[in-house]
């Protein structure tokens, strides 16, 4: 089998070719699924074995006094060749991984061959293709959690004993000083259990991702957006604890939990930092310093970790073992999030290149995977196809002439309350025909806003020649097969989100328009039209770096008896909405996504999508049903190159800039851009220019709306793969 190993003398990474473990008896024979290189302590130990002899000392005091007392013992000649005999050896790396049990020992009845397994240990769980690991060392894998993610489970153990040490209880504030892996999960902890987080890290891509999983605020230490923040969400009496999750020799993190506890705060110490506590700023707050020991109780315990004699549970609550339950459990319900920590996956053969570049800083991580071979564990991650846009013959353009003639399909709520009004007010514009299912709310219709005509009969519509364009404003599991006939029959189109319920129906709009050569459509995603958001994208200027778009969406509860809530005919509530959002999105991005990542919260329609993009910005879109509705809305913050846009329910917008420009406070009305947008599709209609927004655009925001199912169904990102 397969190793990946060290010379600490030489430095020298190898993928090296070893014998499989024996299976003994108190624990398992693992075959590894996903192991998770720890970018904070195996770099750490991997650029320690690069330095010179005196680089190695150096760094590790504490074996040089080792050293020195065996030449006290054993004399020079022996100590040297003991120790040289020591460092020209390869050694293992890795402690964190996910696989599948190949043989059981005896006596272990918890697990059977087959089962996944979350495996711990600096000497059981390496980066290797089979591990032996004792009972105390691994945890089965809650039913429909991924391998991937299965393989955080021994850095999560880490960080939830040192949120253990901590002592949190609800409402307390911590900070949380440097925001690499275990940071990250440290917030994430810290979020689940009530408690207000502030992160510090001079990295400003980890302290947005922190606030993306839960942080209050986030800045670089330096600066004075951390203190600002403690000051505010504490009344300025400080944290009530502190946690060091920063490495490196700068003394700065103990001066800063120094500085920012209250008086008796705690200050737990998880990473491997320079503590020089400084005397008077401890001693007069009274601070409670306290160490936590990697995974838990039982850690360097051999009678635990090797013999499998476990602790009871009335004495130690929380061990090694159920400490890696316990994180297992969080992840599988949803209350940690480790896919946002995955910056790169990689082949288990590319082990030592991967390595390399990560010592080099070519590959730039917070968490990183080795995918091994040969694993039926978990199937590829799925894939959406965005249709390609084939236009058969010239796209037709009206003659000029006025007014533009107008049908609508459809003359519900939304029809008679956004559209209407704006339409039956414009000049050059003429409301010829309304078609609806009923008689009498076409009649309604048609005394309401002046249309020539009113009519139950659909086909005489679209074989209406002097008809220019069809609005599709009925109900989402219709909209496709309406929009595709309308096409068919030479008319632009205006449909309401959104145009397809699922690949087939968007494939099906996409054939009539290579058949019939009229691309001719517009999909009613306003939000990219609204003057407050039109000048704030301006006034925000162009981008040279890539951005973090964060969305809250506040949808809230439908009435009972709403048409939405047949999701059987009409699709999921996100299926009917979520292509405004993505398209606001992607609109303010410049680009189409790439990927599709989403989650579910249990027992509602709550859902958190995270988008990428091929420049590598982001954008997190949190829609909730489960809001105060007296709260806004939809919330939307970008950020990027030293930049804040800020949209606050269509009412008030702000940039952040060298300069600070904020809109009116008191507007006379929320724009959401449906005016602009009527007014943009007119526009082409009559002058046979381009379509306000195209075609590309709306096909590619369809797919990413429609990928988010996918993903909720299959637990995994979903690629949006473009055809060629």
């Amino acid at each position: 089998m397969k190793q990946v190993v060290q010379n600490y003398k030489s430095g020298e990474l190898a993928l090296l070719d070893v014998p499989v473990p024996g299976c003994k008896p108190g624990g398992v024979l693992v075959r590894t699924a996903y192991s998770l290189i720890s970018t904070g302590t195996e770099l750490m130990k991997v650029s320690e074995a690069g330095m010179s002899m005196l680089g190695k000392a150096r760094s590790r005091p504490d074996q040089v006094a080792k050293v020195m007392q065996s030449v006290a013992t054993n004399g020079v000649p022996a100590t040297y060749r003991k120790v040289m005999g020591k460092l020209d050896s390869y050694t293992p790396l890795g402690y964190s991984l996910c696989g599948v049990v190949e043989q059981v020992g005896a006596g272990i009845d918890d697990v059977k061959v087959g089962d996944l397994v979350a495996c711990a240990g600096n000497e059981h769980a390496l980066h290797a293709e089979l591990n032996w690991v004792p009972k105390n060392l691994y945890a089965p894998v809650p039913d429909g959690l991924a391998p991937r993610h299965a393989a955080f489970g021994t850095v999560g153990s880490i960080a939830m004993q040192g949120v253990r040490q901590g002592e949190p209880q609800l409402g307390d504030v911590a900070l949380v000083i440097g925001l690499g892996l275990i940071g990250q999960l440290v917030v994430q902890l810290l979020a689940a259990s009530g408690v207000r987080v502030v992160g510090a890290d001079p990295d400003p891509a980890r302290c947005e991702l922190a606030e993306r999983l839960g942080a209050a605020a986030c800045g670089d230490p330096a600066s004075a957006v951390v203190e600002t923040a403690v000051a505010e969400l504490t009344g300025g009496h400080g944290v009530d604890q502190v946690y060091l999750a920063a490495g490196g020799g700068s003394n700065q993190p103990v001066e800063l939990a120094a500085r920012l506890s209250r008086d008796r705060g705690r200050v737990v110490d998880i990473g491997k930092c320079r503590l020089d506590l400084p005397w008077n700023a401890y001693y007069e707050k009274e601070l409670d310093v306290r160490f936590s020991r990697s995974y838990g109780p039982g850690r360097y315990d051999p009678s635990y970790e090797l013999e499998g004699r476990d602790y009871p549970i009335g004495y130690v609550r929380w061990t090694e073992r159920r400490n890696l339950a316990c994180f297992l459990d969080l992840v599988a319900r949803g209350s940690v999030d480790v896919e946002p920590l995955i910056s790169h996956i990689a082949d288990f053969d590319d082990a030592v290149e991967t390595y390399q570049r990560l010592k080099d800083g070519d590959l730039k991580a917070v968490a990183v995977l080795f995918r091994y071979p040969d694993q039926p564990v978990e199937a590829e991650a799925p894939a959406v196809a965005v249709p390609s846009v084939h236009v058969r013959a010239s796209t037709p353009v009206r003659s000029v002439k006025s007014p533009v003639r107008l049908a609508f399909v459809g003359a519900g709520n939304y029809a008679s309350s956004m559209l209407l009004p704006h339409l039956a007010q414009r000049d050059g514009v003429a409301l010829w025909t309304v078609v609806t299912t009923t008689a009498l709310s076409a009649a309604n219709a048609q005394r309401k806003f002046g249309f020539a005509q009113a009519t139950t009969d659909l086909d005489a519509v679209l074989g209406d020649k002097t008809i220019d364009a069809v609005f599709v404003v009925t109900r989402h599991s219709s909209h496709a097969e309406l929009t595709r006939r309308a096409l068919l029959a030479g008319k632009a189109v205006f449909v309401e989100k959104p145009l397809a319920l699922t690949e087939d129906e968007l494939a099906g709009v996409l054939a009539a328009v290579e058949e019939s050569g009229n691309d001719r459509l517009q999909v009613g995603f306003n939000r990219r039209f609204a003057p407050l958001l039109q000048e704030a994208k301006q006034r925000f200027g162009a981008r040279t770096g890539p951005a973090s778009l964060r969305y809250l969406v506040n949808a809230g509860q439908l009435q009972h008896g709403s048409w939405y809530l047949q999701q059987g005919t009409e699709g999921s509530r996100f299926a009917g909405e979520g292509g405004h959002f993505i398209d606001t999105a992607s609109w303010l991005l410049g680009a189409d996504p790439v990927s599709v990542y989403a989650v579910a919260a249990p027992g509602n329609e709550d859902l958190q999508v995270v988008l990428r993009y091929p420049d590598g910005s982001t954008a997190t879109l949190s829609y909730v049903t489960t809001g105060a509705p007296g709260f806004p809305k939809e919330t939307l913050d970008m950020v990027a190159d030293g930049k804040v846009l800020r949209l606050d329910d269509f009412v008030r917008a702000s940039v952040y800039g060298r300069k600070r420009w904020v809109s009116s406070r008191l507007p006379k009305a929320r724009d959401k851009g449906q005016n602009a947008e009527l007014a943009a599709f007119i526009k082409a209609v009559r002058t046979g220019g381009p379509m306000p927004v195209p075609l590309e655009s709306l096909v590619a925001t369809t797919a990413a709306t429609l990928a988010v199912q996918t993903g909720l169904a299959s637990g995994a990102p979903v690629t949006l793969e473009r055809a060629r």
